[in-house]
C-alpha cells in the first residue's frame, strides 16, 4: 500500500492473513461484487463496458476457484483482496473500478451475512429431515412401554413413542431458531462503506434485491460493526448441538448391556482394537462429545465482540473460524444423528420388563388414595412408607397381603390390586401432553401439522 514505506514483517503477515480459512467465502464475495458492479453501472458510476468486463472477469475467477486452479499470491491478505487482484489482472482498469463506493468492511460483512443466512437454511433443511425421521420412529413404537427416568432412576412408565417425541419438540424449536437466524441475516450491509457511507449516490435497495436481502442496514456504522447474526447462528447451533448430545447420551445408555433397550446399526458403531466382542455406539458418543465444541465457538465470538468500540476492529476477523467450525460440526452431526436413528433397533421385551417394575406405579397409588379423599401430601407419605416396607421385605407391591396393606391405609383394596395387576398405569396419564394413548394421539396430530 502507498501509505507505507517499509514492507510488512513476516510475523505480522502471518497473524494478519485470513486466506487459509476465509477462501470458502468466495461464492458470496463474487456474488456480492457482481451485484455491486451492476448497481454502479445502473447509477452511471462505471460504464456498461466496465460492467461487462467485470462480469466476464468474475466468471473466469469463479471457474478458477471452483476448479482449484486459482493461483494465490503471498500478498493476498484475504479472499476478497485475492479476487480483486485476479479480476484486475483479467479485466484491467475495469477491475480496478469495482471497489468504488465500497470498503472491505462492508464487503466482508456482506459475504459473511450471505454465508450465515444460507447455512442457517441448510441447518433448517437438515433439521426437517431429522424431525421426519424421529416422527416415523416414534410412530412405529408409539405403544412400546418403557421406564422414564429422573436422576437416572426409574420414575414412571411411558411409551417409547412419547419419549421420542420429546426430542421431536426439542429439534422443532431448533428449526424455529434457525428460521429466526435467516430473518436476522436479511439486512444488507453493503453500501455502508468503511463506516460513514459512500461519496456516491448509490442504490442499496437494488443491491439488496439482487442478493435476496429484505432490507438495507439503516446505519452505516452498525452495518460494518454488526455480527449479531453470526452470534444468533452460533447460539442456535449450540442449543441444537446440546439437544443432539442429549439424544446421543440416551442412546449410549440404552445400548449398554445394563439397559439393553436399543442397538445401533453396524454402520454407526465401531469395534475395539483389543476386545473382539465389543460394539461401541461411537456415533452417539460423538454427538455428545462435539456439543461443547459448538458452544465454544459461541463463547469465542462473544469474547471477540465484547467491549469492542465502533466500528470495525481487526478482532472481528476472528468471527469466521468460529462460524465455519460450528457450521461444519453441526451439519455433520445432524446428518449423523439422522442416519443413526434411521437404523436403530429397539428391544421391546427388555423395555417392557423394566417398565413393569411395580414401584413405577407409586404415584398412581397415591392418586388412587387422593380420589378417595386423602390429601395428596398424606397419600404421598402413605405410599412412601408402603414402598419402603415392600423393599425391606423383598416383596412386590402386589404381593403385600390385606393385613400388611391395612397397616398403612384402610383405603387400599380391590382397586389397588386391579391397578397393579393390569399394568395400566401408563394409560392413567390422561392430561394433555401426557403419555396415555389418547394424549399421545393428539400429540402425533400436532407433530404431523409441524412437519407439514
Amino acid at each position: 500500500m502507498a501509505r507505507f514505506e517499509d514492507p510488512q514483517d513476516a510475523l505480522f503477515k502471518a497473524i494478519n492473513t485470513s486466506l487459509s480459512y476465509d477462501r470458502r467465502l468466495y461464492p458470496e464475495d463474487i456474488e456480492g461484487s457482481i451485484a455491486h458492479a451492476e448497481m454502479l453501472a445502473a447509477k452511471h458510476i462505471i460504464t456498461a463496458e466496465d460492467l461487462e468486463q467485470i462480469k466476464n472477469g468474475m466468471v473466469q475467477v469463479k471457474k478458477e476457484l471452483d476448479a482449484g486452479v486459482f493461483v494465490f499470491n503471498d500478498d493476498d491478505e484475504d479472499i476478497h483482496m485475492a479476487i480483486e487482484r485476479r479480476l484486475t489482472e483479467i479485466a484491467g482498469d475495469a477491475g480496478a473500478k469495482l471497489h468504488t463506493a465500497r470498503s472491505r468492511n462492508d464487503q466482508v460483512a456482506t459475504a459473511v451475512t450471505l454465508f450465515t443466512k444460507r447455512r442457517a437454511q441448510v441447518a433448517s433443511a437438515k433439521l426437517a429431515k431429522l424431525l421426519d425421521t424421529i416422527y416415523k420412529l416414534a410412530d412405529a413404537h408409539r405403544d412400546w412401554a418403557m421406564p422414564g427416568y429422573t436422576h437416572l432412576q426409574r420414575a414412571q412408565s411411558v411409551y417409547l413413542g412419547h419419549h421420542l417425541l420429546a426430542y421431536f419438540w426439542m429439534f422443532n424449536r431448533d428449526h424455529e431458531r434457525f428460521a429466526q437466524v435467516v430473518e436476522a441475516s436479511n439486512t444488507l450491509p453493503l453500501g455502508a462503506g468503511a463506516l460513514a457511507g459512500a461519496n456516491f449516490e448509490t442504490d442499496r435497495h437494488m443491491v439488496a434485491d439482487r442478493l435476496g436481502f429484505e432490507s438495507v442496514a439503516p446505519n452505516s456504522m452498525d452495518a460494518v460493526a454488526n455480527r449479531d447474526f453470526v452470534l444468533d447462528y452460533l447460539s442456535a447451533a449450540a442449543t441444537c448441538a446440546t439437544h443432539l448430545s442429549r439424544i446421543g447420551a440416551e442412546i449410549v445408555l440404552w445400548s449398554s448391556e445394563e439397559f439393553g433397550f436399543a442397538e445401533v446399526s453396524d454402520g454407526f458403531a465401531s469395534g475395539s482394537s483389543l476386545m473382539p466382542q465389543k460394539k461401541n455406539p461411537d456415533a452417539a458418543e460423538l454427538l455428545r462429545g462435539k456439543a461443547p465444541r459448538v458452544l465454544a465457538s459461541l463463547t469465542t465470538l462473544h469474547g471477540v465482540m465484547h467491549g469492542l468500540p465502533l466500528t470495525y476492529n481487526k478482532d472481528m476477523q476472528e468471527d469466521k473460524e468460529a462460524l465455519f467450525d460450528a457450521v461444519d460440526t453441526l451439519e455433520l452431526c445432524l446428518d449423523a444423528a439422522t442416519g443413526m436413528l434411521e437404523g436403530i433397533v429397539f428391544h421391546r421385551e427388555r423395555m417392557a420388563d423394566a417398565a413393569g417394575d411395580q414401584m413405577l406405579a407409586a404415584v398412581d397409588i397415591a392418586d388412587l388414595l387422593v380420589r378417595k379423599g386423602v390429601p395428596f401430601r398424606e397419600a404421598h407419605g402413605i405410599v412412601g412408607s408402603l414402598v419402603r416396607y415392600a423393599v425391606d421385605t423383598g416383596k412386590q407391591l402386589s404381593e403385600l397381603t390385606d393385613a400388611e396393606l391395612s397397616k398403612f391405609s384402610d383405603q387400599l383394596g380391590d382397586d389397588y390390586r386391579a391397578l397393579l395387576s393390569d399394568g395400566g398405569w401408563i394409560e392413567s396419564k390422561v392430561s394433555r401432553g401426557g403419555t396415555s394413548s389418547t394424549s399421545l394421539d393428539a400429540q402425533f396430530k400436532l407433530a404431523r401439522a409441524q412437519l407439514r
